[in-house]
């Protein structure tokens, strides 16, 4: 085999490979001795079957695979040997000519091919011992807890006749029945009998509930809206409806006492294992916070002390994933870059920046978690999959099966992992100060970053 470097520039490489035809036909013959050993063809006895007649009838498929695993196996080989790490998978070009990939699989030919890629580009890790880094804690405070108790309270909120007569005002529950209509015509969707509707919820369409302000029990209404540009169901997308709506009864909120009766009826067995139960919540939820931040000050103290050479392929893609997100996001929010007070010349600027950046940090992160051996338990990998799975409740089943069989959604599992397990070994090793805050002052603190 003959490999000459056929591109050098920046991070970018190509080869050329030539695979004489001799060992091409070599691999063959090892391959059609394994299939005759094997093979059980009418007319012969189980492994009796000549070479010649095997060679006949599977000769170009198996040639066809000998190619295949040579290339697979070369294209990995060529940057291995010259202790090269590519940054992605290198693109393979094969010979397009007919006649010259007649000969290579007759065996009459050698087999040339190109194989390219960026490289990830070498740079010295630096020393993190000495990084200074703020923990951000909360502590849960009475007034947490409070809050916590009260939203809670609303949630399992009860609700009771209004006064007869009485009308419906923001935040009452009227029970209703409606039939929606679109040029007079019914529409699939569009009926519905003994509805409770929590008036302010955002239960349904904008503009909806609004209507319903101030109608009484018995009140006969035309509640008329037009449905949102990004609506599920795009035969009413933007169009103008009319729902005849009859409001059935009147109720307000009942009030909520927070006692060992509320506590038993929202599944605990007194009110101190409820506030046991909120409290849990509530140092979980700041510990999410803690280290949403703590992470995110590591990924800008690694972004400042890093600066090198990208591969662009990488980043290209990044940007395409983001810049796809963001005009589904748009898309569907009803807006334009005018809206957001920029143009698309500018947001594509900022976010190509944002894509350099996660190529940055992640060879940043895979290059120091490399080098510190940092590695993914099977356990581990189980338990993300488990998570992922829990969010498709009742395809539970499908989701095992789907990542078991596509290696490239498992990846997209471990990074995560990977990413996070770098981020602890950096905290563990950095200088760490416990700084105590405000939970409204630490949500500040990530949607502030979250914005940026």
């Amino acid at each position: 085999m003959q490999v000459t470097e056929t591109l050098n520039a920046g991070l970018k490489r190509e080869f050329k490979v030539v695979v004489a035809a001799a060992d091409l036909n070599k691999e063959l013959d090892a391959k059609l001795k394994d299939i005759a050993g094997k093979a059980q063809i009418k007319g012969f006895r189980p492994g009796k079957v000549p070479v010649s007649h095997v060679k006949n009838l599977y000769g170009k498929s198996a040639m066809a695979e000998v190619i295949q695993e040579k290339v697979d196996a070369q294209s990995r080989q060529v940057f291995a040997d010259r202790k090269l790490k590519p940054a992605y998978a290198p693109d393979v070009k094969l010979p397009e000519d007919e006649k010259e990939v007649n000969d290579v699989i007759a065996g009459k030919a050698d087999l040339a091919f190109t194989v390219a890629s960026e490289i990830v580009p070498e740079f010295e890790v630096k020393d993190f011992t000495g990084l200074e880094l703020h923990k951000h804690l909360v502590a849960p405070s009475d007034a947490h807890m409070d809050e916590a108790m009260k939203n809670l309270a609303d949630q399992a909120k009860n609700f009771e006749a209004k006064a007869e007569g009485s009308a419906a005002a923001k935040g009452d529950r009227v029970m209703i029945d409606y039939l929606g209509t679109i040029d007079g015509v019914e529409f699939d969707g569009g009926k519905g009998e003994d509805i409770p509707l929590e008036i302010g919820s955002g239960q349904f369409i904008p503009g909806f509930e609004e209507q319903l302000t101030g109608a009484k029990a018995g009140d006969d209404v035309a509640v008329k809206v037009t449905f949102p540009a990004n609506y599920g169901a795009a035969h009413l997308a933007s169009k103008d409806a009319t729902f005849a709506v009859k409001v059935k009864s009147v109720e307000q909120p009942a009030e909520s006492k927070i006692d060992e009766d509320f506590a038993k009826k929202v599944g605990f067995e007194d009110l101190a294992k409820l506030k046991d139960m909120v409290k849990s919540s509530l140092e979980r939820e700041h510990g999410q916070l803690t280290a949403m931040k703590l992470k995110r000050d590591v990924l800008d103290a690694m972004d400042k002390q890093y600066s090198f050479e990208l591969p662009q392929k990488l980043v290209d893609g990044e940007f395409e994933t983001i810049w796809k997100a963001l005009e589904q996001e748009m898309q569907k929010a009803g807006k334009s870059f005018a809206d957001e007070d920029t143009t698309e010349e500018k947001a594509r600027a900022d976010y190509h920046k944002i894509a350099e950046r996660r190529v940055r940090l992640g060879l940043v992160l895979g290059t120091i978690g490399e080098k510190e051996s940092v590695t993914i338990t099977d356990q581990e990998l189980q338990q993300a999959l488990i998570s992922r799975a829990r969010q498709f409740p009742g395809q539970e089943k499908q989701v095992f099966d789907f990542y078991r069989t596509n290696q490239n959604a498992l990846l997209e599992l471990r990074g995560p992992i990977f990413e996070q397990k770098v981020v602890d070994l950096i905290v563990g090793k950095a200088k760490v100060t416990d700084k105590h805050v405000s939970r409204e002052d630490l949500r500040k603190m990530v949607e502030d970053e979250d914005a940026a």
